[in-house]
């Protein structure tokens, strides 16, 4: 089984273009989404991600939004404690594809950082 886990070197989530999460408001209590707005950088990734060591910057003070616990993806997104990891799996991928493709080296190290066997093409 899949085992969700931040993989180092990513930060495809610290993408956070607001254009590209029409939805926000619907999660986000107001005071969240003034702070996720502030954090959204010209180019719109996260003013606090670092680009060249692609690290957070703040991720021990990182907000509420920005980590994967079971209590805060009930509260946020109504997912049941039991789903949050094949959701956060689901998530990942989903923006490890769109930020860099899915044969990118990020979706590779983050299948086999979770345990996700890649299946071959046909």
């Amino acid at each position: 089984m899949a085992t969700w886990r931040c993989v180092k070197k990513c930060g495809a989530c610290c993408y956070l273009d607001p254009t590209e999460r029409p939805d926000l408001d619907e999660y986000l209590s107001p005071e969240e989404l003034e702070l996720y707005l502030s954090l959204v950088g010209e180019d719109g990734w996260c003013i606090n991600f670092d680009r060249d060591t692609r690290e957070c910057g703040i991720y021990a003070d990182r907000p509420r939004f920005c980590r994967v616990q079971p209590d805060i993806f009930q509260d946020m997104y109504g997912v049941e404690a039991q789903e949050v990891n094949d959701f956060a799996i689901e998530c990942c991928v989903e923006h490890i594809q769109d930020m860099y493709g899915d044969r990118s080296l990020e979706m590779i190290r983050f299948n086999s950082e979770v345990g996700i066997l890649a299946t071959p093409d046909i």
